[in-house]
């Protein structure tokens, strides 16, 4: 009875909170049960005004003097600002403690709150950004932010001194496409300067104010004078990205499906397997459509699992970039499912596929705009164009295997993803083919110590279950839908999308017999 408690090949293990294992499992398999997650900080988000206008910060805003009650003539003055400096020597030291903070805080989480873990960001284009901060901790975040891979593009500067410095700074000068300043005035005084500002401003310069007080009547009066975004600490640096977003979105391509990346520590671990399922229980479980982008030029296998043999495939996109447009790439996809969409890989070695990492942007740019999930099935190569698709995607997951080289690849991937994203949640990690008879395994406890975080999932060794949908060209829940790893897929699809997988209805046998 013993040795059958501690068969892993019998249990898959669902993110610490499987229904079909018992405590003790939980506690010997997953560390335990973890700490309750402390309350999230709800930033203070400026409050929307309806009658928010396109009115562009410029020369031409009307300036009012009596707008505003004496309640602003009553606020204490506010301090001096900065002088204009290097940002680089003033705020270095908070900056490692920022970086510091957010190290130590649970995956997803900031300094100033928590990440919003649905949502796809998209990335902000080439535009230049000037920033003047009054107090080092704003130029810290700033600086943290432009950091991030979704402001890659865009060039930054960050300095100290507020509003005062950015006025000085542009009466001879261009100004960027953005500036965010920041001020903790109120009232006249705050107005003075922004007339001023406004007039060393071009036309066409957006503006972001970075204020104290997060007050209805202020917000809506520096929109009337043709302020952009009005933000309110506290707030993390992917507050102050949606926001540079939001301000640049193409209105003609405004939208842009999330994308999760899929790669394995080694080869042969399963991370194709993983992959092509969890896209499919995504499609299928959550009623939402779905592509599947098979990476793997050379040796890709998504045709075969999904039993199909498209004549035009992603090869052909990579070969011309430019002329791929909504009509040809409707063409390329192939339907697997009412809702899941395959772009499939040539698999053949009749050519060496020789791509930029810019050709691959432009293709995987292109197929965001078709679903609201695009699944990546990256190879097992470490190219230029692998490391941009891995670190720019939305949400990574990394399958293993219980060794020592997967745990070592792992790690490696881990350090590397955590150092360029700090504003993203860590990978999620699937051990795949654990309890395979006869083999030394490091335990599941071991890998989640060296990673930082359990493993969203363990599925066991079963190679009949996933050799006969392999060769029948099936995924795992159509083959055996009461099996475990046909709900740790599924429960894997709502990790990775922040959703809910209703459960999905088994057909009964009059039903089948009757077309239900």
């Amino acid at each position: 009875m013993a040795d059958a408690k501690h068969a892993l090949n019998r249990d898959v293990i669902l993110d610490g909170d499987d229904p079909f294992l018992d405590a003790s499992d939980i506690e010997r398999l997953m560390l335990g049960e973890s700490a309750p997650a402390p309350a999230p900080v709800i930033p203070q988000a400026a409050p929307v005004d309806a009658d928010r206008g396109s009115r562009r910060f410029g020369a031409g805003s009307t300036l009012e003097a009596d707008v505003f009650t004496d309640s602003y003539q009553s606020e204490p003055a506010a301090p001096a600002p900065r002088q204009a400096q290097s940002l680089d020597a003033e705020f270095a030291e908070l900056q490692d403690e920022f970086m510091a903070s957010q190290a130590s805080m649970p995956a997803g989480e900031a300094l100033y709150g928590e990440i919003d873990r649905e949502s796809a960001d998209q990335p902000v284009p080439r535009i230049s950004i000037a920033a003047f901060c009054e107090r080092p901790e704003t130029g810290a975040l700033v600086h943290n932010a432009a950091g991030d891979r979704r402001l890659a593009k865009a060039h930054i500067d960050v300095e100290l001194g507020g509003l005062p410095a950015a006025i000085e700074r542009y009466h001879d000068a261009t100004t960027p496409n953005l500036l965010i300043v920041e001020s903790g005035m109120r009232g006249q005084g705050l107005f003075e300067q922004l007339e001023e500002l406004a007039s060393v401003c071009d036309p066409e310069t957006k503006v972001i104010i970075i204020g104290a007080a997060n007050d209805i009547a202020l917000y809506r009066e520096l929109m009337k004078r043709g302020v952009s975004e009005y933000l309110v600490p506290p707030m993390t640096p992917l507050h102050l990205i949606r926001s540079i977003s939001d301000l640049f979105l193409d209105p003609d391509q405004p939208f842009a499906g999330k994308t999760i990346a899929f790669i394995g520590a080694k080869g042969g671990v399963g991370s194709s397997t993983i992959a092509h399922n969890c896209a499919w229980s995504l499609s299928e479980g959550l009623q939402t459509d779905a592509v599947l982008v098979d990476l793997d030029l050379s040796f890709g296998t998504a045709g075969l699992d999904f039993n199909q043999d498209p004549a035009q495939t992603l090869g052909d996109a990579l070969n011309e970039p430019d002329r791929l447009d909504d009509a040809l790439l409707d063409r390329l996809l192939v339907r697997c499912t009412e809702r899941l969409s395959l772009f499939s890989a040539p698999a053949t070695l009749d050519r060496d596929w020789e791509f930029t990492p810019s050709e691959y942007e432009m293709v995987l740019d292109k197929v965001r705009r078709q679903a609201p999930f695009i699944a990546l099935d990256l190879p097992h190569l470490w190219l230029p164009w692998v490391r941009d698709t891995l670190l720019s995607a939305d949400q990574v997951v990394v399958t293993v295997t219980p060794d020592l080289a997967s745990l070592r690849n792992a790690k490696n991937l881990f350090d590397l993803i955590a150092s360029a994203r700090p504003n993203d949640e860590l990978p999620k990690v699937v051990i795949n083919m654990a309890g395979m008879p006869k083999r030394p395994e490091i335990p599941v406890k071991d890998f989640a110590d060296a990673l930082g975080t359990p493993p969203a999932l363990v599925l066991p060794f079963e190679p009949q279950l996933f050799g006969k949908a392999a060769n029948n060209g099936q995924m795992i829940h159509e083959l055996d839908p009461k099996s475990k790893a046909a709900d740790g897929f599924a429960h894997l699809a709502g990790l990775v999308t922040g959703r809910s997988a209703a459960p999905m209805r088994r057909r009964s046998i009059v039903s089948k017999l009757f077309g239900g």
